[in-house]
């Protein structure tokens, strides 16, 4: 057979359903091969959006998204949505085409090395220069990617190899078992939390999968310990629950970190390096203990540096600590849950302002009116994605998909159609700043010929309004963050979806419910007012609990 033919048979054998990209005259043979195959190819606008929705499928699945491009600027392209999933955790495998690699006759035209640009953002990248070599490049790259912590992998077909004749079968995956922590240090974190008063759940990154939420919602509410979530933590477990104190989504004069300076003893569940730790560890302290529970050792620093691991599969380490663990008598939670209630009071401040253009915290709580316990918020990046990180409560894993380790801009409306091709009976809403959105909006095209039903909620203040906060945080002039935007009504009608700009608050929610009957793709102009970023983001809580009274 065709060496691309073997390709094709290859990703098929891995499970692949979709591959996202744009090809170019070095793919041609694999595209011949793709037109027989049960994968269907979906042709994106930019190569930035293919390497988004690739990502968000590896996310969403636990199996690598596959994306392709050709050689050059197409590689390059697919920089920033590689480096996005390899620091998000995103099993994702990428193919990139290129010149023949044995008889060039056109010298370096659009040629680089992209095997070694792939390098330090990748777990796994390997040139294919033997057709033979096909099958077991491919299940190496898929392994990789899948394994813990996941990330992306990457190969290169050459259309020379790809045309090849080749006689090869792929491999099958082989079936594995993550490992379980050892029975000492389980028995060594139960002889901590027994000792300790005020114990803390924090749950991170690496603790979004299913059975490590199940695992988690069971353990909670046998002992009743409270929880915080990082950004990428959010839903884990339900977040109206009476036991969460908060998301970490601000630095530490937030409420959730008073909660973490009261602990004792804190379970860091599934923290990842690419989060900021939300406490800071000091060398000199003995009052707080702290736990990694994770797949992997922990990477020590400045900042991070545990008194004890758990290491293994997460889901079994809860399970463990749930079947040892009896709630103690001596377990002190009341300042916990004091600040837990402080906090609640504090993000309903605005929920109800009927002002316009809309403060944040009134459309956060808007789309979470409209929204089912198992819809999906997709945010791309900006100041709007802190807001709905602490205010918007997350009821199911994987419901709120935001980005806090590369934290690139355009990849909220690719994300989102990814969630949709993934769960299509689900609710789906894209929420983008208008600077995010205008680096992808091309896709717009892309969702209307997929014939999606999706939302998008641009939130429209003509500049980019996470750096303003930060420059007028910093007392610095107000200077080059400004910008004028489209027509956005009649952008969106151009690709074929609907335009509407808000003209009032009380507007949107009626025009989101009334979107997500009708289906189809629309688009939502929300003015938005982010003066009371500093108000309300920057105050200092009180630390102590005579200060912290209701």
């Amino acid at each position: 057979m065709k060496a691309s033919d073997l390709m094709v048979k290859a990703l098929e054998n891995e499970g692949v359903e979709y591959i996202f990209g744009i090809p170019g005259e070095e793919n041609l043979d694999l595209l011949e091969s793709l037109s027989k195959s049960s994968i269907k190819l979906i042709i994106t606008r930019h190569e930035q959006g293919a390497g988004f929705m690739a990502a968000t499928y590896g996310r969403l699945t636990g199996k690598p998204g596959v994306c392709l491009s050709t050689l050059g600027p197409g590689a390059t392209n697919l920089v920033t949505p590689v480096a996005y999933a390899q620091l998000g955790a995103m099993p994702m495998v990428v193919i990139t085409g290129q010149k023949p690699i044995k008889e060039r006759q056109q010298g370096q035209f659009q040629i680089i090395d992209v095997v070694d640009m792939m390098t330090p953002i990748t777990k796994y990248t390997q040139p294919i220069i033997s057709a033979k070599s096909i099958p077991a490049h491919v299940r190496e790259a898929f392994r990789r990617a899948e394994e813990e912590r996941p990330g992306a992998a990457h190969l290169e077909l050459s259309d020379d190899v790809a045309s090849e004749d080749v006689d090869a079968n792929p491999i099958e995956p082989s079936f594995s078992r993550r490992p379980i922590p050892e029975y000492k240090a389980v028995t060594h974190v139960l002889n901590l939390l027994q000792e300790a008063k005020h114990p803390l759940l924090l749950i991170g990154a690496a603790a979004n999968r299913k059975i490590t939420a199940k695992m988690l919602r069971a353990f909670v509410d046998k002992t009743g310990i409270p929880f915080v979530t990082t950004q990428m933590g959010k839903g884990v477990i339900n977040e109206d629950h009476p036991r969460w104190l908060g998301n970490a989504a601000v630095s530490d004069g937030d409420y959730p970190h008073r909660a973490i300076e009261q602990a004792d003893l804190i379970l860091n569940v599934g923290h990842d390096v690419v989060e900021k730790p939300p406490f800071m560890m000091r060398a000199d302290s003995s009052q707080r203990k702290v736990v990694h529970i994770n797949f992997q050792s922990a990477q020590v620093d400045s900042v991070y540096f545990p008194h004890a691991s758990m290491i293994g599969d997460i889901g079994n380490s809860i399970w463990q600590l749930k079947e040892g663990i009896e709630p103690q008598p001596h377990w002190d939670f009341d300042f916990m849950l004091k600040v837990r209630d402080h906090m609640r009071d504090h993000t309903d401040e605005g929920a109800n302002d009927d002002r316009f253009p809309m403060l944040p915290q009134r459309l956060v709580e808007e789309v979470r009116d409209v929204m089912p316990d198992d819809g999906i918020i997709a945010l791309d990046n900006g100041i709007y994605k802190i807001w709905f990180a602490r205010n918007y409560p997350a009821r199911e894993p994987n419901t709120v998909l935001l980005d806090n380790a590369l934290a690139s801009m355009g990849a909220g409306l690719p994300s989102a159609m990814a969630a949709k091709l993934v769960f299509p009976d689900r609710k789906v809403v894209a929420i983008c700043g208008d600077g995010g959105f205008m680096m992808n909006s091309q896709e717009l095209e892309t969702a209307v010929r997929l014939n999606q039903d999706l939302v998008v909620l641009l939130l429209n203040d003509s500049a980019y309004g996470m750096i303003k906060w930060k420059q007028q945080d910093m007392g610095l002039s107000d200077f080059g963050l400004d910008f004028n935007n489209p027509d956005f009504i009649k952008y969106a009608e151009a690709y074929g979806a609907s335009g509407y700009r808000l003209n009032s608050t009380d507007e949107l929610q009626p025009l989101m419910k009334k979107c997500m009957e009708q289906g189809g793709v629309h688009l939502i102009d929300v003015p938005v007012d982010y003066s009371m970023n500093n108000k309300l983001l920057n105050q200092e809580i009180p630390h102590n609990a005579a200060q912290l009274t209701r």
